[in-house]
């Protein structure tokens, strides 16, 4: 495939079109199926969870290119016809660095420009089936998208059953950051900073209607020469589904993850992503997680403790949601300046509207950028 087809080829793939196979806008969030969650859960709250995961699949509008419509069809066969090996030679592994949420990362070297980038290998949950078209079609939007504070995602391409995401290489992520330097909460300008990059990366890609819904501070990465936050992963959560394990088994932490999907809702959206970041938010002032939970309901239960559990007059629906128990402990809510202690209080004001239990209530992050808490941030370069 010449590099001309191959352009030709991820265009194909950002067409949008409806279940008739008709060209339209992008109903990617207005998608009521967006929310819905594929596999088990590291600890079920109920045999149910397990029972829906069995024959519930996401309903995806078809979004590729007319030849490939059908929804069985994988577009790996087609690509595997059409690239010609030296393609994927294209890119020399130096070392593995990591194994994510999504499967294993490498730092590898682009022989053509001599670039250093981060090599993603995608984890398939059936290999022998390829890879999906919907995948294919979401990480393809995904390349559009283009922001100082979006990890670039270069290129995708692919290896006998392997699907590889190509990304620009950056080699310290918050979470290390947090824990080689204990004086950075010590420093309230560095995390407004911090913040104030996250939610710009958040509110642009919330305009382009993508959810993260698997933001943590390893997904969170730092360009050392401009100290530039930069978000990674975004999308993929989509494309591939939340995993309840890793590449390596490890169970996927649930320490950032909105009450709202914990209680099993199906139909979420940007509100998710503005409650990671409020965990991360507190996380970087107290230099420790807000709720480690070890389990689902262990999550549950410790975020009740903080914020109280919820009822039909905090949050209207929530006992309808399908993990949402009437024997739940009934916690009061505590005050945030006792669980963060040393924030200021315009910053408790925004960390309280970014944790609001129900999704409706939050804070977007468009608002969140124009909090007083800003006030004295200018535009980060």
């Amino acid at each position: 495939m010449s590099e001309k087809q191959r352009q030709q080829y991820f265009a194909a793939c950002q067409l949008n079109t409806n279940n008739n196979g008709e060209v339209g806008p992008s109903n990617r969030l207005n998608d009521p199926n967006i929310g819905t969650k594929r596999g088990g859960s590291s600890c079920s709250l109920s045999v149910a969870r397990e029972e829906r995961a069995k024959t519930e699949k996401e309903a995806l509008p078809v979004t590729v290119a007319p030849s490939f419509l059908h929804r069985s069809h994988s577009l790996l066969s087609e690509l595997r016809l059409q690239l010609p090996p030296s393609f994927m030679e294209q890119y020399e592994k130096v070392e593995k660095i990591g194994e994510g949420t999504y499967g294993v990362v490498y730092k590898a070297r682009d022989r053509v420009t001599n670039e250093t980038i981060a090599l993603k290998k995608i984890r398939l949950e059936q290999e022998d089936e390829g890879v999906p078209s919907t995948a294919i079609r979401e990480i393809s939007l995904l390349k559009e998208m283009q922001h100082r504070n979006i990890v670039r995602l270069q290129d995708v391409v692919h290896s006998e059953k392997r699907l590889y995401l190509v990304f620009e290489y950056l080699d310290l992520d918050l979470k290390k950051h947090m824990d080689s330097s204990p004086e950075f909460a010590k420093d309230p300008r560095q995390v407004k900073v911090f913040l104030y990059q996250i939610l710009c990366g958040i509110a642009y890609c919330h305009s382009h209607r993508v959810l993260h819904r698997d933001l943590k501070p390893q997904n969170l990465l730092i360009d050392r020469s401009s100290n530039a936050l930069k978000l990674a992963d975004f999308g993929l959560a989509r494309a591939f589904g939340i995993p309840v394990r890793t590449f390596t088994h490890e169970v996927v932490t649930l320490w950032y993850r909105a009450p709202e999907i914990l209680l099993g809702s199906h139909h979420y959206s940007t509100p998710v992503d503005v409650w990671s970041v409020g965990c991360i938010f507190a996380e970087m002032v107290n230099q420790r997680p807000l709720f480690p939970g070890d389990s689902e309901i262990d999550e549950l239960f410790k975020i009740f403790r903080i914020l109280g559990t919820p009822n039909e007059d905090t949050w209207p629906g929530v006992t309808s949601l399908p993990d949402f128990k009437s024997a739940f402990p009934k916690w009061a809510p505590k005050d945030l300046a006792t669980v963060v202690p040393t924030l200021e209080p315009a910053g408790l004001d925004l960390l309280s509207s970014m944790l609001r239990l129900d999704p409706s209530k939050r804070i977007t992050a468009r608002s969140a950028l124009e909090h007083e808490y800003f006030k004295d941030i200018k535009l980060v370069p």
